[in-house]
């Protein structure tokens, strides 16, 4: 609920930043890029439709991208994604992923890789 308006499934969408915002660009949230997903990110984590954004990622079984501030890859969502090779001693900057709490009623139906 935001205020005095309640999101349903039907809903959530017209409230969503990133169907909102005309700055965004929705490329970011399918990218293989880090700090494309960070940014992704970024903007679910000041969403109100964050909750139902990554239910519906979870019922549909998404199989990849950012949905509700989770990066989903094969379905899962992924805890922690980092660039290939050695890590830095010193991370990267652009590369600090924000966190984006999962909403507790949904914590359980969660399945990560």
């Amino acid at each position: 609920m935001i205020g005095s308006l309640e999101i349903t499934t039907e809903s959530w969408q017209s409230v969503a930043r990133c169907a909102t915002d005309t700055g965004v660009a929705n490329d970011v949230f399918f990218s293989e890029e880090l700090q494309d997903i960070a940014e992704a990110k970024r903007i679910c984590s000041t969403c109100p439709a964050v909750a139902p954004c990554l239910e519906g990622a979870i019922e549909r079984e998404e199989p990849w991208g950012v949905w509700g501030g989770q990066l989903f890859m094969n379905g899962k969502v992924l805890m922690v994604k980092r660039r290939r090779g050695r890590p830095p001693k010193v991370p990267r900057p652009e590369d600090q992923m924000p966190t984006v709490p999962v909403p507790e009623h949904l914590q359980g139906l969660l399945r990560t890789a």
